[in-house]
C-alpha cells in the first residue's frame, strides 16, 4: 500500500508522494488550517489591533453565520467582545508593568502557591512530636480476588497428581 502521510494540521492522512504531498500543502483547506492554528497563539494585544482595523461584517451582525468565516476580511466580534479583549490587554500590561518594576507577584500565580505550600509544610512539621513514618503500601482487604482456575491450568498438588490405577503405564 506505501506509506502514508498524517498532517497534524488538517488531522487527515493520504499517500504520501511527491504529487500529492505537494498538492495538500498548497491547498486551500490545508493553509487555512494551518493559519488558524498559528492564529491560537497570537497574544491578545495583535488580535485587538488587527480587529480594530477592520470594518464589521453586515452577514455576519444580520444572521451570526458568515460564508467566509475565519477568512473574511472583515471582523466578527461584537462591540462586547471587543471590549472584553481590550480589558484583557490592559490587565496584560499592567502585570507587565507591575513585574518590571519589581513588585511582588500578583496572588494566584505559581510561586504564591509554592511559597504557601513551603510555610504548610513546616508548620506541620514544627507541630507533630513525632516524625510521621510513611506507611508501608497494603493491599485492601480482599485483594487481589481469588479466581478459580480450570483444571487444566491449576497446579499439581504437593503430592502430585494421583492417577488412578487403571489409567497408570503398566
Amino acid at each position: 500500500m506505501g506509506k502514508r502521510y498524517f498532517c497534524d494540521y488538517c488531522d487527515r492522512s493520504f499517500q504520501d508522494n511527491l504529487h500529492n504531498r505537494k498538492k495538500h500543502l498548497n491547498g486551500v483547506q490545508h493553509l487555512r488550517a494551518k493559519r488558524v492554528w498559528y492564529d491560537s497563539f497570537r497574544d491578545a494585544a495583535a488580535i485587538l489591533q488587527e480587529e480594530q482595523t477592520k470594518k464589521p461584517c453586515r452577514k455576519f451582525l444580520q444572521t451570526g453565520q458568515c460564508d467566509f468565516g475565519s477568512n473574511c476580511r472583515f471582523s466578527h466580534m461584537t462591540e462586547q467582545d471587543l471590549e472584553k479583549l481590550s480589558a484583557q490587554v490592559q490587565g496584560e500590561k499592567r502585570l507587565k508593568e507591575l513585574q518590571r518594576e519589581g513588585a511582588d507577584i500578583p496572588p494566584g500565580t505559581i510561586e504564591d502557591w509554592l511559597d504557601k505550600r513551603a510555610q504548610r509544610l513546616s508548620a506541620a512539621q514544627s507541630n507533630s512530636a513525632l516524625p510521621e513514618k510513611p506507611t508501608p503500601f497494603q493491599y485492601p482487604p480482599g485483594w487481589p480476588p481469588v479466581q478459580e482456575l480450570p483444571p487444566s491450568l491449576q497446579a499439581p498438588p504437593p503430592g502430585g497428581w494421583l492417577v488412578p490405577p487403571s489409567l497408570q503405564w503398566g
